[in-house]
């Protein structure tokens, strides 16, 4: 197992709260994670026939088995048992008693907060960072190879292609998830949806245009998209939300949480070809998102991350506050500095004044210096940046 760094955080949590709730998507690790942080606890999926019918059937029995605890995997497919759960946590008193898994955010988020309030600490847990891969030394030596794979963990533990395990995650996550969180009745058309979502991510999201291209209706779109973002496929960025003397957009952009996934829906096999693919910069874009993501999420905190786009169309790629000001982030795939890379966050400078830190710019070559006012790292040079304690 590549060690990851949401298990100081489970750790920390496990000391001050009774129940534990580790969501993220299928295959990122949750389970693999939560067995190694609580090695002596027992495992118990309710994806299991026989486990779900006796906690259906008698949930003070069934957890009447856990006198130190247990790991609950799935625990969303049976949201009765969160009731008695509660009862059980408050008469011991234990802390870091019962860690609940589960990949529907929807379902298992919507029952912790009914029940468990003021009970359970949350960690959403997403593929591979970019410091994780490094420090295991399983970084890809190539951009174009880190775009093409992507950070589910099975394709750094196992001897398979992305081409031959993207499919078949697919289809399961097509067959078990959709199918329990809304009624699709055509199989083929949501992911058409979904391969639309590629496409589009790290643009605004224009709900009405998607569901055009793909033959549905708005609502339906809005349906579908929720069930993505449920299923940790993918994340809306907000833009900032103060306005800097200057009319802003007010819609979201749409960003895909696993780039590998989307360079597959995308029609990518090889990673040779990503080097002059129209695609390449959104790939990029997307790429740095999701590690910023990541980075909140094994902290244990929100990934309160924005964007800043003026009704001119001057863009700043991430937007995020700090306790020294607000950080811009600007984003480029190329991998040789350009003299108009900084344009768009001198213009934003000027309205951010003196709320902004000194800018970001992450690019696809290599190295780490300060140009023209920002610090630009390359994309090596940031994953070990973010390593760093």
């Amino acid at each position: 197992m590549i060690p990851r760094a949401a298990s100081a955080t489970l750790q920390r949590l496990a000391k001050g709260f009774p129940i534990l709730a580790l969501t993220g998507p299928r295959q990122s690790g949750k389970t693999t994670l939560a067995k190694s942080v609580f090695p002596h606890k027992p495992y118990v999926s309710l994806e299991n026939p026989d486990e779900r019918e006796f906690a259906e059937r008698d949930p003070r029995g069934f957890l009447a088995r856990f006198d130190a605890g247990a790991i609950l995997d799935e625990v969303q497919r049976c949201p009765a048992l969160l009731s008695w759960l509660q009862g059980v946590v408050d008469a011991r008193g234990v802390m870091g008693d019962f860690v609940l898994t589960g990949s529907a955010q929807l379902e298992l988020i919507a029952g912790v907060t009914q029940t468990l309030a003021g009970r359970v600490a949350r960690v959403e847990l997403l593929g591979l960072s970019a410091p994780e891969l490094v420090a295991a030394q399983k970084l890809p030596a190539t951009l174009e190879e880190m775009l093409l794979l992507g950070s589910y963990p099975a394709l750094y533990a196992r001897e398979i292609a992305s081409h031959d395990w993207f499919p078949n995650y697919v289809a399961t996550y097509l067959e078990r998830d959709v199918r329990q969180l809304i009624a699709v009745r055509d199989l083929s058309q949501f992911q058409r949806f979904v391969r639309m979502c590629a496409a589009r991510s790290g643009q605004l999201l224009n709900l009405a245009a998607m569901g055009a291209d793909c033959g549905i209706s708005a609502v339906t779109a809005r349906e579908w998209l929720s069930v993505l973002e449920a299923s940790y496929l993918v994340t809306r960025l907000h833009p900032y939300h103060r306005n800097f003397g200057k009319r802003l957009v007010k819609t979201p952009k749409l960003y895909f949480l696993d780039v590998g996934l989307m360079a597959w829906l995308l029609g990518i096999r090889e990673a040779e070809s990503i080097q002059t693919h129209a695609a390449r910069g959104a790939l990029f874009e997307t790429y740095v998102v999701s590690e910023f993501i990541k980075q909140g999420f094994n902290a244990g905190q929100p990934a309160q991350l924005y964007f800043w786009r003026d009704s001119a169309g001057h863009e700043v790629d991430l937007l995020f506050e700090t306790r020294e000001g607000l950080q811009a982030v600007e984003i480029k795939s190329g991998a040789t500095f350009g003299a108009d890379w900084p344009d768009a966050i001198a213009k934003w400078k000027k309205f951010a004044q003196d709320e902004a830190r000194s800018p970001m710019l992450v690019y696809g070559g290599d190295g780490s210096y300060e140009r023209q006012g920002c610090s630009v790292r390359g994309w090596r040079a940031l994953a070990a940046e973010m390593a760093s304690p």
